[in-house]
């Protein structure tokens, strides 16, 4: 399986996401782990936003980060203009493909829009600047119409095109035949991005599918931050590829709990506990069946080693667990548990994990157990 690159567009889509904003210090942090984390590229910006924006993105550039950084523009001049100002030696341009959108957003029909397009891929070839060409709403567009876009550009230069499914409307076996209808009949030459929206929870999913169907950019953000339900994650598109797949990345993931921890610090968006690859709790086990299993082979329940993730296993104690579980973590607090006291120790854990709706710290299993020690001695039981 050929390995896959990857586009993240945390600063761009990411921070689209409702009520989220980045400083300038939180982006160029950002961006310094992605660089780290071995991404190939960045959607650092909208320098048609503003001034201040354009500075942002400038002072990104000027970092000279192993990572090409690129701005994402609609497609025309002012906007091409303004990501000239950044320094940025890449840009994207997007532009409407489904005929719902070139009509109710821009009032006009195919042709227009090709010419449009054309347009702006020739003034920004003026500045040698890198040029990728965005397909919005690619899913709900009308196939031939994409595949007569994506020659037209080819004989005008462009290489790189970004399909993307803006309102989640695929589900990954259409996305898999999308994909391989447009390579079918693309040049060799041509690489294919997919981004895909997350509103009925497939978006990792159907950017999978798309990579295994040819295409060879990925479109994610770290965590899936987006807009309304947000994108493919960049964590679970790349472990899923490695481990369900047999593809490769180029990526680090062991930095993938720092940079998914930044990421939603900046953004105010506590990780979900469950999150996939990176929550606090997905490599957490309270169950007394697995974490017998665990203890006596990892493998037993657990898909990959979260080492790769940065992440660790952790065993915690709660309604439940078993007697193994607990007697494991009180050996960890240096005693050694009596066999004779667990049905009285795993009755009062019960009780306190049932009453209060919680796991119970290591701590509290150690005063229980020297009470009903202590009890024992005493006479009280």
């Amino acid at each position: 399986m050929k390995p896959i690159k990857f586009c993240d567009t945390t600063l761009r889509d990411g921070e689209q996401a409702a009520g989220v904003v980045f400083t300038p210090e939180e982006k160029r942090e950002i961006v310094r782990q992605l660089s780290l984390a071995g991404v190939e590229q960045a959607e650092i910006g909208i320098p048609a936003m503003g001034a201040e924006e354009r500075e942002v993105i400038r002072s990104i550039v000027e970092m000279g980060l192993p990572i090409r950084v690129s701005t994402w523009n609609r497609a025309l001049k002012e906007d091409i203009d303004a990501s000239r100002e950044t320094g940025a030696e890449w840009v994207h341009l997007t532009i409407p493909t489904s005929d719902l959108q070139m009509k109710a957003k821009l009032h006009m029909g195919r042709q227009e829009i090709v010419g449009m397009i054309r347009r702006a891929v020739a003034y920004a070839q003026r500045f040698d600047l890198g040029i990728s060409v965005g397909f919005e709403d690619a899913s709900r567009a009308y196939t031939p119409f994409l595949m007569e876009l994506v020659l037209m550009l080819h004989s005008d230069g462009i290489r790189r095109f970004r399909y993307a499914d803006t309102v989640s409307m695929l589900q990954p076996v259409t996305m898999r035949e999308r994909m391989r209808s447009l390579l079918g009949e693309c040049p060799e030459d041509v690489e294919l991005e997919v981004h895909c929206h997350n509103d009925f929870g497939m978006a990792t999913a159907n950017t999978l599918a798309a990579m295994e169907a040819g295409a060879l950019w990925a479109s994610t953000t770290v965590t899936g931050i987006g807009e309304r339900a947000g994108n493919a994650a960049m964590e679970e598109v790349a472990m899923a590829w490695h481990h369900l797949y047999g593809g490769r990345t180029a990526l680090d993931t062991i930095r993938f709990k720092e940079l998914a921890e930044t990421v939603s610090r900046a953004a105010g968006r506590p990780l979900p506990p469950a999150k996939p690859i990176v929550g606090t709790m997905v490599f957490t086990h309270e169950s007394g069946i697995h974490v017998d299993g665990m203890l006596k082979n990892r493998e037993t329940y657990q898909s990959f080693d979260p080492v790769e993730v940065g992440a660790e296993h952790r065993y915690v104690v709660g309604k439940h667990s078993g007697w193994k579980t607990v007697a494991h973590i009180l050996r960890e607090q240096g005693y050694r548990p009596e066999r004779e006291l667990s049905m009285e120790l795993m009755r009062e854990i019960r009780h306190e994990a049932d009453k209060g709706k919680r796991l119970l710290e290591p701590e509290e299993l150690v005063r229980m157990l020297i009470e009903i020690r202590s009890g024992l001695d005493g006479g009280r039981l």
